[in-house]
């Protein structure tokens, strides 16, 4: 059984997903499920590079809506899944630096939609986001982002500091949006940039934070401290289509 926003409802729906080749996020499975058939789902969707996740029963209870999930269901992406190789022969076939934007952990799916939204907006050739400990594609996230999926490439990795790494080697800067950092309107975005958007509640992790090369800041003239992830980002995308 499937549901409209990507929910994948039983042990045979999950395997033939698996079968047909369709894109798995997560495989949640309950507590104490290990028989030989879920234990074929968990390896064949590890064999994948599928997140697994133990839960409690009563939450497969709550998200199936008292459909039979015989204690297996998985979230599908709502879109493939491209590589950072897609990302970077994007702009060199459009004879553009690379420019590529980083989510750390955003956890909103409407933010992620949203900066997806914009990414196509500006012509950046790609968005990256983290395996774990973050909003995926999932079907709200494909709404919210308007048909953009349809286009901008998007990256899952299982360690963002290391993919920050493997992109400075590749000739990337990599800005991070936080406070107490340079003007967004000082700095020079003309090569390949690597924007760091943080999630909404602790902004970049500590890791990540350490791998940028520049903090950039946008001012705060009003009562809160801080802007919706989504709107930040936008406002950073525009101003490296700007500079350029």
């Amino acid at each position: 059984m499937r549901n409209d926003e990507g929910l994948i409802i039983g042990r045979n729906a999950v395997s033939e997903a698996l079968k047909s080749g369709r894109e798995i996020d997560t495989l949640l499975v309950a507590k104490g499920e290990r028989d030989k058939v879920a234990s074929r789902l968990i390896a064949a969707c590890r064999d994948r590079g599928v997140v697994v996740k133990e839960v409690d029963s009563r939450k497969l209870d709550s998200i199936s809506a008292g459909a039979n999930h015989q204690g297996v269901c998985a979230y599908a992406a709502v879109h493939g899944y491209s590589s950072i190789e897609d990302m970077l022969a994007l702009a060199e076939e459009k004879g553009e630096k690379p420019f590529i934007i980083v989510c750390d952990e955003i956890e909103d799916p409407h933010n992620l939609g949203a900066i997806i939204r914009t990414a196509d907006a500006c012509g950046a050739h790609g968005v990256i986001i983290p395996k774990r400990r973050g909003v995926t594609l999932t079907y709200a996230v494909g709404k919210v982002s308007a048909g953009a999926l349809e286009y901008v490439p998007v990256a899952r990795v299982a360690n963002l500091a290391a993919t920050l790494d493997d992109l400075k080697e590749k000739g990337f800067w990599v800005y991070g949006a936080d406070m107490d950092g340079t003007p967004w309107n000082e700095q020079d975005y003309s090569g390949a940039v690597a924007l760091v958007i943080g999630s909404e509640g602790k902004g970049i992790s500590r890791l990540v934070k350490e791998k940028c090369d520049f903090i950039v800041s946008l001012p705060m003239k009003g009562h809160i401290n801080s802007l919706n992830a989504s709107v930040a980002a936008g406002i950073l995308m525009y101003e490296v289509v700007r500079s350029r």
